[in-house]
């Protein structure tokens, strides 16, 4: 079964790019796109600990 996501048009402030080239997403574009992927993002607002495999309190 396939799940088609809805493209959030990207904004300022959504990215940012680290020296070594790798776009990292801000927790207002975590925000905007309504979900915890569980993939431990640097900026999770959802509070995804990707050490214990669940949201911190």
């Amino acid at each position: 079964m396939s799940y088609k996501r809805e493209q959030i048009p990207l904004e300022e402030g959504d990215y940012y790019w680290t020296p070594e080239g790798y776009r990292v997403f801000t927790a207002q574009y975590l925000l905007k796109r309504g979900y915890c992927c569980e993939s431990g993002c640097r900026h999770c607002p959802y509070g995804y600990d990707p050490k214990l495999q669940r949201r911190r309190k």
